[in-house]
């Protein structure tokens, strides 16, 4: 639309983009023995000179500002756009953003840790570890099926609006996880547990809730002292209670709103919780993806649930991560979307390639797809 092209078109004018390069700290897999190198352009490997290219093009109508990091076998890291429409000031690298739903990738990763020190069996059921939660038209659901989405719960609740023109008036909202998973429960299964794998948040709500009643410790702190501060990840954190801000320096995230580009930043994630609330940075999320895969956060063989999809006809999810195929590859990986935010990450098995984008995108809630085919894709091209 007209208002669209206008806004961007003088932003883009305006702006002075950022684009920093340096190296990045060694994946614990990838090439042992090996230091790794800066990526070139020229190289085979990571697709850079389209990476900042894109980055390059920012602010546009799809996204205002965009950082992204490479890692493995070689390092890149980069930002372009705008941190603030208004100040025309460039994107800030180490920006603070909303991960969305990489926050399952967290909350997988304390469900099986505590399942390695044997305070949770896998196999033990909601009904048993969360007595009433569930009520008597539910099926027996375990620890595994909320894992990897074949619970057969529904939906809960959240803050009103099916899109996000709808749901902007209620952004300082609160819905309650409990009310969440309440208005689940009342209505009624979805599916036999075990029958059908559905992404849905509701999985890892109830997870959290689980996280809560076994560590006696809030969710915010058990993620804090074992995921967060083994892995240096300083930088990332749930907002208190029902604070709509992201505290620390970050990018304004933007979108449509009744044709206007709106700043969407201030939002209340209470309903997103240990499904959705996480704000993190590329740099940390980068941390996450290496110190996961090489098992210092999860040991074995509870590791080994997150890389195993169900045998279940359309199923490509295992604990927390999603594996799909990329130019003859297979890789692991989870993103997220918020208002304003859209993150991704994904790596080989090996960590021979990683990659974490944070884009401020515009439609962040509509088109995931096409921000990982323009920020993720170009990291693997072999």
């Amino acid at each position: 639309m007209p208002r669209r092209t206008s806004v961007l078109a003088a932003t883009a004018t305006a702006m002075a983009l950022a684009l920093a390069t340096g190296p990045l700290a060694a994946p614990a897999l990838a090439s042992p023995g090996r230091t790794p190198v800066p990526c070139v352009a020229a190289q085979e490997g990571p697709d850079i000179a389209t990476l900042g290219a894109e980055l390059a093009e920012l602010p546009d109508a799809s996204a205002t500002a965009a950082t992204v990091r490479v890692g493995g076998t070689c390092t890149w890291s980069a930002a372009g756009g705008v941190r603030d429409v208004r100040t025309q000031a460039p994107a800030m690298e180490e920006a603070r953003f909303r991960a969305g739903s990489v926050t399952k990738v967290v909350t997988a990763s304390i469900v099986l840790q505590l399942a390695a020190e044997g305070r949770i069996s896998l196999d033990g059921t909601v009904q048993h570890y969360l007595p009433g939660l569930l009520d008597d038209a539910f099926e027996p659901i375990t620890v595994r099926q909320l894992l990897n989405y074949t619970s057969g719960l529904k939906p809960g609740s959240a803050q009103p609006g099916a899109t996000v023109d709808e749901s902007y008036p209620h952004r300082f909202e609160t819905v309650t996880p409990r009310e969440v998973v309440a208005a689940s429960v009342a209505a009624g299964p979805g599916s036999a547990p075990g029958k059908r794998q559905s992404y849905s948040n509701i999985h890892y709500t109830v997870l959290g809730l689980l996280i809560e009643k076994i560590t006696d410790d809030t969710y915010a702190h058990q993620a804090k002292v074992r995921v967060f501060r083994p892995l240096g990840m300083r930088h990332s954190s749930f907002p208190v209670g029902t604070d709509p801000r992201i505290h620390g320096p970050h990018n304004r995230g933007y979108d449509w709103i009744d044709g206007e580009l709106t700043d969407v930043t201030e939002w209340n994630m209470a309903d997103r919780w240990a499904a959705g609330d996480l704000i993190s940075t590329t740099a940390d999320l980068e941390q996450l993806v290496k110190g996961l895969f090489s098992g210092r956060v999860v040991p074995e063989p509870q590791l080994k649930e997150m890389f195993t999809v169900p045998d279940i006809d359309g199923a490509s999810f295992g604990a927390g991560l999603q594996r799909f195929e990329l130019y003859g590859q297979e890789l692991w990986g989870k993103t997220g979307s918020r208002p304003g935010y859209a993150t991704g990450i994904a790596a080989t098995r090996d960590l021979s390639r990683t990659v974490v984008y944070s884009v401020n995108s515009t439609e962040a809630k509509e088109d995931g797809q096409a921000v990982a085919e323009r920020f993720g894709f170009p990291a693997f091209r072999p």
